[in-house]
């Protein structure tokens, strides 16, 4: 599997680099540096996890998981993102520190690092570009800001190379700390719409519930539920009420749905008048029979 194998590698690459790093920050007495080595290590570890949930993600449905172990690889996300967030608090605060007493930095040397380290970080963000999983956008996101964050670390190198303003090295490491910390928070969010079941984005139930109500033959659309379980496959089921052959409305309910996006469907379909036990007291509690409710109709 392409993703698997690319996390397996930018893993290799940036726990290598961190160590790499982590000596060099303590050698050229950069807070920039070691504040990116901390968040370099934060990150492997998650890098890690992410390899092995994304190894269980692709596993296929069964009993214990009737939904499939696609969560797994939305819970490296979690873990990835709460380990940034931590770094960045960490980052920040040594580089306030920093600030209040300043000391002797060998600006060649971090010159020096900075050029491996936007290198060696641009290797591992080509091997993780093309990401299908949100856990694995969240591993090319930290590829991405740590390529950022070397930039900054290599101009504000040079910088002080020349003007010997030594306080551009914490503000450098806050403006990168700062920048993670902003993206990790947008990624939390999406992650947590996904667990709180928010129906995903660009799909309207209003509209879905519409365009249903257009096809001949139905009478009465409700109980829809969309939901997603990675952010990619989409879910709904919903209640049909109709007089006419279920057989062609659901073929067309079918075609609808995935005009939306949505390809895995269960439908329930109710002739007129029949009492859906749910409608009635859907109102008070949206949950009242609902474990009988979704039998596939074959």
């Amino acid at each position: 599997m392409k993703s698997e194998k690319n996390i397996f590698w930018a893993f290799i690459l940036n726990f290598a680099f961190s160590i790499f790093e982590f000596v060099g920050g303590i050698f050229t007495g950069s807070v920039a540096i070691l504040s990116d080595a901390i968040h370099d290590i934060g990150d492997s570890i998650s890098i890690g996890l992410s390899f092995i949930l994304e190894k269980i993600s692709k596993k296929q449905p069964n009993e214990k998981y009737t939904y499939g172990y696609l969560r797994y690889s939305v819970l490296g996300s979690v873990i990835t993102t709460f380990i940034l967030l931590l770094g960045s608090g960490i980052v920040i605060y040594n580089a306030i520190l920093r600030m209040l007493n300043p000391n002797d930095i060998n600006y060649n040397g971090m010159i020096i690092f900075a050029a491996v380290g936007v290198s060696v970080n641009f290797l591992a963000a080509i091997f993780t570009k093309d990401g299908e999983s949100l856990n694995m956008r969240a591993v090319n996101l930290h590829m991405l800001e740590d390529i950022l964050g070397w930039i900054a670390v290599l101009i504000g190198a040079v910088v002080m190379k020349l003007t010997d303003i030594r306080i551009i090295d914490p503000i450098l490491s806050v403006i990168v700390a700062a920048f993670i910390l902003i993206a990790s928070l947008k990624n939390l969010k999406s992650v947590l719409d996904l667990f709180l079941e928010k129906t995903p984005c660009g799909i309207s139930v209003e509209k879905i519930k519409q365009h249903l109500c257009e096809i001949e033959g139905v009478v009465d659309v409700h109980h829809i539920h969309v939901r997603s379980i990675d952010g990619f496959h989409i879910y709904a089921t919903l209640h049909i009420v109709t007089n006419a052959d279920t057989h062609r409305i659901k073929k067309q309910v079918r075609e609808e749905l995935s005009e939306h996006g949505i390809f895995h469907v269960t439908i329930e379909t109710e002739s007129v008048g029949e009492d859906c036990e749910e409608y009635e007291c859907h109102i008070h509690s949206s949950h009242a029979g609902h474990s009988h409710a979704h039998h596939h109709h074959h």
